[in-house]
């Protein structure tokens, strides 16, 4: 199977199976998601999700946000984890988005990635799922997939991202890193891996990566 042909199958595998793509973190509008996705660093979504109404019910906008104390937003989002970097970081990009934005969330990458604690992958999570702009936010399941699907050299996420956008049409881009996620997380997971029920990677996966997979059994 060529790489083209590796790439159309892909595509296709993941279309079969997730028609509909659910997305992983609740939010309301792209205030709230870029809220969401700053606190799932390093945390896992179902965490958030349980934290964000919390956090939302006493602030869903930059400028009810500022009326908290630092040290109140932290109390809250204890259980995500990071909690003193991630509260300084919303408090501040609250702050910002008033003063600079009109208490808006700009819509572009240097402009999201100027507020406190948003990094790349945040702003292409934004900018995909709240504003409809081509992104590859390449999270651990997407740079352990497309290692094991031989797409990249596993070098670090900036490679795979690179890899993603060259190889993958651009009008595809947004679903399929949420399909690619969901898909990780189902049949490709990190620990547990079972080759019987990941049958995407038996059929295109590199053979080093399989075998290794197989002597961890």
């Amino acid at each position: 199977m060529t790489r083209k042909e590796k790439v159309a199958f892909v595509m296709n595998e993941l279309d079969q199976l997730y028609p509909e793509i659910p997305i992983p973190l609740d939010h309301t509008d792209p205030y709230t998601l870029l809220i969401a996705v700053l606190l799932s660093a390093q945390s896992t979504d179902v965490r958030v999700n349980k934290i964000t109404p919390l956090l939302f019910k006493q602030a869903n906008t930059p400028y009810e946000m500022i009326k908290l104390s630092v040290e109140e937003i932290r109390e809250i989002i204890k259980p995500v984890g990071l909690s003193p970097m991630k509260s300084k970081g919303i408090h501040g990009l609250s702050h910002i988005l008033i003063n600079k934005h009109g208490g808006k969330v700009p819509q572009s990458f240097e402009s999201l990635e100027e507020l406190p604690a948003v990094g790349h992958k945040t702003a292409s999570v934004v900018m995909s799922q709240a504003f409809g702009v081509p992104a590859f936010p390449v999270d651990t399941h997407i740079h352990r997939l497309m290692y094991r699907w031989g797409f990249t050299n596993g070098k670090n996420v900036v490679q795979t991202e690179r890899d993603a956008k060259r190889l993958f049409p651009e009008e595809r881009w947004n679903d399929l890193h949420l399909q690619i996620i969901w898909y990780g997380r189902e049949y490709c997971p990190a620990r547990g891996w079972n080759i019987e029920n990941d049958h995407i990677t038996q059929i295109i996966g590199r053979k080093s990566v399989i075998n290794k997979l197989f002597k961890g059994k």
